[in-house]
């Protein structure tokens, strides 16, 4: 773990999982949540099931999902969306923005079956256009904050 303080009013923390960093933990980590073949099939899954489950989050609680666009500054875009939260005087989620980003995450190759064998799946890390979700939210005693979560595995 690492804490890059930028300046006085923004901490940056970033968290991964380092058992999620090479090949042979990614087809541990897969095999100990029932997938024993580590395809990139099941990867995709777990990401698709993830991006449903924040669009469901947005839904079900009523928070805007809001795309930025390309060289967008997110926290002007998402400025009224904190400050209607901030009026309420309630801790939320404000709103939930959303970018396509280059994001380094676990790839896989793949080898072709030979012989009536089975195809081998080999996995690395890659620089990846990868979605991203931005839960900024208002906080009544911390104030305004967000948190990234890249949606593509690990």
């Amino acid at each position: 773990m690492v804490l890059d303080l930028e300046c006085m009013d923004r901490i940056y923390l970033n968290g991964y999982v380092p058992n999620l960093q090479v090949g042979g933990q990614v087809v541990g980590f897969l095999a100990s949540r029932g997938f024993p073949i580590p395809s990139p099939a099941v990867v995709a899954r777990i990401g698709d099931r993830f991006r449903a489950s924040v669009r469901s989050f947005a839904e079900n609680n009523r928070i805007p999902l809001v795309k930025f666009g390309r060289g967008e500054r997110k926290i002007e875009r998402m400025r009224p969306y904190l400050a209607r939260q901030a009026s309420t005087g309630r801790s939320a989620v404000a709103a939930i923005g959303w970018a396509q980003e280059f994001q380094r995450v676990a790839t896989c190759t793949t080898t072709e079956a030979r012989n009536g064998g089975a195809p081998h799946f080999g996995w690395d890390r890659a620089e990846r256009r990868v979605t991203c979700y931005y839960f900024y939210v208002f906080d009544d005693e911390f104030g305004p904050t967000f948190v990234k979560i890249g949606s593509y595995f690990p």
